[in-house]
């Protein structure tokens, strides 16, 4: 009989239990792993807190070890707590931040708001915080770890507001509180601007619309604010000396103004509504005038209005409460302010192909009904622009022009003018009963083409751009 090695088998359990114990160490969970004491550490223990950027700006991170699941394997969530000091946390604001998360970071913007709405600190004064992570382990039964708590002092601010309004005879909203011009904020909230029309007169910023204290009002001189909220302070105002568009910039922490006239509209953007607009009285809908590249207080419609009204809101707000150009004479308009009484319109007697042109600067319209001319070497005057044959309009649609008469051999198209330059407009050959219009400058050229003289019926619609030529 064949003895049995014991040395043999006690190596071998050895290392098996050895391969067992190393095989289950190295496919733990990371929470196991990384197990240690739970504790929470901040960047800074003190800090003055400054409104400046504050909204991007860190103010503060907490970051904290992963604790431990006591090698259960089980996950853990984590929440971070902040208190006044003394509090023992029974007013604290927790953050539950789930599994696998550790860190926390907060804006000057958000932890100054927590001090002075959730802990009610005072601006200007030290306030001690204490702050600690709370873990949760989610073995059976669940348990929870403490980390230890971390000091730190922190001093608020007050922050400016958060929107601002042009007061007083300068304004075009004038000198009605409840109605007072919203500035706009920028990308620093403290900073707003206003562009657009002042009337000669004096002005101010209010903070809350309705309200004329708080204020702030001119300072040492005009590139300066300083804030008033009271009524024996002195109320000194900015003034305008001639009525214009200006650019307004005001900053509430630096406590700058900036009032400069400009060459530029009081709208950057123009909208045409009303029955004879293509879209007709939905201002969302209102069709977009187009501005000048050269001029920019020159902007244009160019299409079809239908026989009725239409005036010009400054942006497609549904409400109708903008303000918009509307009609002191066919040659005029006026800045209607948004709200108030009044709805002088235009009037469009007969359809057709229209040119609008409004200009900002002198507060000048003209209206042009499209007409239609026939020139080309298939007509009597050649390609004599000067004498281009003018085709008769449509009774009742000013977008259907006809011509009826003798057409030679050659080739035909139709400019908008006469114009000698031969920089206009015209409507070009897509095929034999469609045409598109070319922009006058551009290199294309598309003509139709008549094989055979005689005596036609030629008809274009400008709207439908489609064209009928029929030999008699």
């Amino acid at each position: 009989m064949k003895r049995i090695n014991l040395n043999s088998i006690f190596l071998l359990v050895f290392l098996l239990t050895t391969a067992l114990f190393t095989s289950c160490e190295q496919n733990l969970p990371d929470d196991v792993l990384k197990s240690g004491p739970l504790a929470v550490t901040a960047t800074k223990s003190e800090l003055v807190l400054n409104q400046k950027n504050s909204f991007t700006t860190t103010a503060l991170n907490f970051s904290w070890t992963t604790g431990t699941n006591n090698a259960t394997g089980a996950s853990m969530s984590y929440t971070l707590q902040l208190d006044i000091k003394g509090n023992n946390f029974s007013k604290a604001l927790s953050q539950n931040l789930g599994k696998g998360v550790y860190s926390r970071s907060f804006t000057v913007e958000e932890l100054n708001d927590s001090l002075l709405s959730h802990w009610n600190s005072t601006p200007g004064i030290v306030a001690e915080l204490e702050a600690r992570v709370v873990s949760t382990i989610y073995s059976s039964p669940q348990t929870t770890e403490v980390s230890p708590v971390i000091n730190l002092k922190t001093t608020p601010y007050q922050p400016v507001s958060k929107t601002l309004y042009l007061y007083g005879t300068a304004s075009p909203k004038g000198t009605d509180l409840n109605n007072a011009l919203r500035l706009t904020p920028q990308t620093d909230p403290t900073v707003f601007v206003y562009q657009g029309m002042l009337s000669a007169g004096t002005l101010k910023f209010i903070t809350t619309s309705g309200q004329e204290i708080p204020s702030y009002n001119m300072g040492a001189d005009t590139s300066k604010i300083v804030y008033r909220n009271n009524a024996g302070q002195a109320n000194t105002l900015f003034s305008i000396k001639s009525a214009g568009v200006y650019r307004v910039e005001i900053s509430l922490l630096d406590l700058t103004a900036s009032i400069t006239k400009i060459n530029y509209p009081a709208y950057s953007e123009v909208y045409l509504a009303g029955t004879a607009a293509p879209n007709g009285t939905d201002y969302s809908k209102a069709t977009k005038l187009i501005q000048s590249a050269t001029n920019p207080f020159v902007f244009t419609y160019q299409g079809v209005l239908k026989a009725g009204t239409f005036k010009f809101p400054v942006n497609t707000n549904a409400d109708g409460n903008q303000d918009m150009f509307m009609r002191t004479d066919d040659t005029h308009f006026y800045t209607h302010q948004g709200g108030t009484a009044g709805d002088d319109q235009w009037t469009i007697a007969k359809k057709g192909f229209y040119t609008l042109t409004l200009n900002q600067q002198d507060n000048t319209i003209t209206i042009y009904r499209e007409k239609l001319f026939m020139v080309g070497d298939a007509t009597s005057i050649g390609w004599t622009i000067t004498n281009a044959i003018q085709m008769t309009e449509d009774a009742l649609d000013g977008c259907i022009f006809s011509y009826t008469g003798p057409m030679l051999a050659g080739g035909f198209k139709f400019p908008v003018n006469r114009n000698s330059d031969w920089g206009q407009d015209m409507y070009m050959r897509t095929d034999d009963t469609h045409m598109y219009r070319h922009i006058g400058g551009q290199a294309d050229d598309k003509k139709w083409t008549i094989t055979t003289a005689g005596n036609y019926v030629i008809t274009a619609n400008i709207e439908t751009l489609t064209l009928s030529s029929v030999k008699q």
